[in-house]
């Protein structure tokens, strides 16, 4: 009984795993990967500077480099952060072109991340070029606004830490990690809802999506804890190879790690069948 329950669950497993040995769904994570490249450091700049120069928040800056801190290895974080203070430093509060920059590549992630919905929910027409950009700019605004507001929190509640421990030094490490999951995570899900929900060009239960952004929201956790335990040998690795380009092709291959996981959701909620007028074309 145990062993056809197994078999059940593995075959469950089976077209996702033939969805991602496709092709196409290479490209599609590839193309993600990069603009995730492009788009990464102008959108640190961006929000640092809004928290350094326009809120004048001290606390929230801190709690953006504990954010980098968590997501990457000592080594990455510092080279990460060390540029970041300099660039920051260097020009001062009106980063207009960094704004700019980010707005432009971070389109670049919406456009194959679109199609790639596309075909997993069997629209054939995709938005034109104009909606899509339209739509993945306010997906970003909105995004990166839940983003700054969990920085935002975890600097209010750091806060408040500090008022019941009496002083900054006194706020245990462990109580900061804590603050940070509680505000980052639930974020990253509803991130992803908006984003299965809201970007294919067809009408999605939401219903349907809603699990999927939960267990992928957990999944890109887990991913992140498995590139900081493999990062040693990793970075030897990419060192070798790559040498001074080894942080860049870093975040290209956590970013593709991550489009692969993001488009499995993307399979596995639209997998089972459903209603003729559910899918109907927004643009229709």
């Amino acid at each position: 009984m145990f062993s056809s329950i197994r078999h059940e669950r593995l075959r469950r497993w089976h077209p996702t795993a033939r969805y991602l040995a496709r092709t196409e769904v290479h490209v599609f994570a590839l193309s993600i990967a990069a603009s995730v490249l492009l788009s990464f450091f102008p959108f640190l700049i961006v929000i640092v500077s809004l928290c350094k120069y326009g809120l004048q928040w001290p606390a929230a800056v801190n709690a953006i480099y504990f954010g980098i801190r968590d997501s990457f290895p000592d080594k990455v974080s510092e080279f990460l952060l060390n540029n970041l203070r300099s660039t920051i430093e260097s020009r001062g509060p009106v980063q207009i072109t960094s704004l700019v920059l980010l707005l432009f590549t971070a389109n670049g992630i919406f456009e194959p991340l679109e199609v790639a919905l596309n075909r997993v929910w069997g629209v054939a027409e995709n938005r034109s070029y104009l909606k899509n950009q339209l739509l993945s700019l306010g997906l970003i605004l909105l995004c990166g606004g839940m983003i700054l507001g969990s920085f935002l929190l975890t600097a209010q509640d750091q806060q408040w830490m500090r008022a019941i421990f009496g002083t900054a030094d006194a706020v245990p490490h462990w109580a900061t990690w804590i603050l940070f999951k509680l505000a980052a995570i639930p974020i990253t899900i509803f991130a992803l809802f908006l984003v299965y929900w809201v970007l294919p060009n067809c009408r999605v239960p939401a219903r349907k999506v809603a699990p999927v952004a939960f267990m992928v929201g957990l999944g890109l956790e887990a991913l992140k804890s498995v590139y900081l335990l493999v990062w040693p040998l990793l970075n030897a690795k990419l060192e070798n190879e790559y040498g001074p380009f080894k942080i860049s092709v870093q975040i290209v291959l956590l970013s593709f790690a991550a489009s692969m996981i993001v488009l499995a959701g993307a399979e596995w909620s639209a997998r089972k069948p459903t209603e003729p007028d559910t899918l109907t074309s927004r643009t229709a």
